[in-house]
């Protein structure tokens, strides 16, 4: 049976996992490399793994937008934007998508959303990356930039910024580091540890993005109707801190029949995109083919 290879590719690493065809299981770790520098680079590495492993199918995970094979924006790899990959990598079956929908792939196909037919996702990290699953379909929209919800916004008198969205500058966990570094503590992180201690100052500091978080998605749950909502990414681990503030914020913005939201933590941590560009490899029913 031939090889499916997933990859991961973020603006430092690339990651790569090796699956049998036919088999939709979380793939075996290959190994990771920093991230190609350039065209030529991505190409020889992408192209030496295939090689080597026989590999019919590829599924990769870019932090970007992608419509069919083409990269349309990647802004953190330049060099891959609007290149077609099936061009570049002929006679290979390729699935291509935005590693935050990739993420939401594997839940919904083998973790915390198994089951269920809507979500939310949120990859909470240096920035925010988001998918959503609508009608058991990861949603993708035009040039696959649906759902680009680090750019939601809460605050109506907000000058607005060309690099990054509203909800990316206040909840992130680059903006959690912002605010740990004002109390004289070193990051994000250290801020939650006191705050877990009970610290009412780091509990206090907290709130703010906790609150942005949950006023944004509740226009995200009222447009949608989902019920359960997902946190990945390694604010994921701060959500037994986060998670109150977050609902409550949430709760009060939203009418009562959409009030019961369950918060979840995703189950493959900094794995789940590259589990869910095997499992879109592998032509998942959830991941719908779009045109270029």
């Amino acid at each position: 049976m031939s090889a499916v290879l997933s990859f991961d590719l973020g603006g430092t690493n690339l990651r790569a996992g090796l699956a049998k065809a036919g088999d939709v299981v979380a793939p075996v770790s290959l190994g990771h490399w920093p991230a190609p520098q350039d065209l030529a680079e991505f190409r020889a590495r992408i192209c030496g793994l295939i090689e080597e492993h026989a590999a019919s199918r590829i599924g990769i995970a870019i932090p970007g937008l992608a419509s069919g094979t083409r990269c349309v924006w990647v802004p953190n790899l330049p060099y891959l934007d609007s290149v077609d990959l099936a061009s570049l990598l002929p006679d290979i079956v390729i699935a291509l998508g935005n590693d935050a929908q990739m993420a939401l792939l594997a839940e919904a196909a083998l973790g915390v959303a198994r089951g269920l037919s809507d979500a939310i996702l949120l990859a909470i990290g240096t920035g925010i990356g988001s998918a959503v699953l609508a009608d058991g379909r990861i949603v993708r929209g035009h040039s696959g930039g649906a759902t680009s919800f680090g750019w939601a916004s809460a605050a109506t008198d907000d000058p607005g910024d060309e690099v990054h969205g509203w909800l990316e500058r206040v909840a992130s966990g680059r903006a959690m580091d912002a605010l740990a570094r004002q109390a004289g503590l070193a990051n994000g992180a250290a801020l939650v540890s006191r705050a877990r201690g009970g610290d009412e100052s780091a509990l206090a500091a907290l709130e703010g993005p906790a609150t942005a978080l949950g006023t944004a998605l509740a226009g995200a749950v009222a447009l949608l109707g989902s019920r359960s909502v997902i946190i990945s990414g390694g604010v994921a681990d701060s959500l037994d801190v986060l998670a109150s503030p977050l609902l409550a914020a949430m709760r009060r913005n939203l009418p009562p029949h959409l009030r019961d939201i369950q918060l979840l933590a995703g189950g493959f941590g900094p794995r789940a995109s590259l589990i869910g560009a095997a499992i879109a490899a592998q032509g998942s029913p959830l991941w719908k083919e779009i045109s270029t």
